[in-house]
Formats: structure tokens, sequence, C-alpha cells
């Protein structure tokens, strides 16, 4: 993985970690071991399945440029699908919390959507590529005269 890509996954990872554990702390208070299960679960859950997004998204744009729109479509509809099928097999689980789970995982993806969206704010992207504009002038296509 570039230092580039690693470096926006970390600047979206930690901030939802710690958010992950404030409500971690939170839930252990109020709903016991079972609520801090719960709450560690859906946390590691949206950090697991928006890593594993962002990760697919950003290889997509380097090698498929042209499939990117469609890929980040088909991307979060597969999430959600996934997310579904994790909620419908736990749904009557006592392992740990419900309430303290979907808590969790609420707040866990929208601290990463707007750690995501800071990143990306902040980054410096190039517009255009300044080797090719070096190469382009460099080569004659047509007679001088």
């Amino acid at each position: 993985m570039p230092s580039n890509d690693a470096r926006n996954l970390l600047q979206c990872a930690v901030p939802t970690a710690a958010a992950g554990a404030i409500v971690v702390a939170v839930s252990a208070a109020v709903a016991g071991g079972k609520g801090a299960l719960g709450a560690a679960v859906g946390t590691l859950l949206a950090i697991l399945f928006m890593g594993i997004g962002l990760y697919v998204l950003q290889w997509t744009a380097k090698t498929l440029p042209q499939l990117f729109q469609a890929m980040g479509l088909m991307l979060y509809v597969a999430q959600l699908l996934l997310l579904l099928i994790f909620v419908a097999l736990f749904k009557d689980t006592s392992l740990f919390n419900a309430k303290a789970f979907a808590v969790a995982l609420v707040v866990a993806t929208v601290v990463w959507m707007a750690a995501q969206a800071r990143a990306y704010m902040k980054a410096k992207i190039f517009y255009v590529d300044p080797d090719s504009a070096k190469s382009e002038k460099t080569e004659k296509t047509g007679p001088s005269s």
C-alpha cells in the first residue's frame, strides 16, 4: 500500500477507534459488560467494513479508473448487505447488547466518514500531472517553420 493510501487509512481509522473507545466506555457504564462487548463489536465491524471499502476504492481508482464510480456504488451496496446479514444472524443473540452495538456502529460510521472527508480535503492531490506537461513540450509533432 503506497504511503498516501496508508496515511488516508490512518487518518480515518485512528479517530474512529478513539470514538469507539469512548462508546465502549459509555456502554460499559450504562449496560455493563455485554454493552461494552456490543460496542466493541460494532466499532470493529465499522472499521473493518470501511477500511476494506477504502482499500478497494483506492485500488480501483489506480487500476480501473473507468469503473471507479460503479465500483463505489457496488461497494456501498455490498457493505449494507453484509451488515444486514450480520445483524440478521445476531438478531436474537445474548452475547452482547444489541442497542450498544447499533449505537457504536452508527457513531463509528459517522466518525469514519467525517474523518475521510477531512483527509481528502487536506490531501495535496495534483489536478494535472506535471511530468506529462514536461514531456509534451519537448516533443515536436509537426514541421517547424
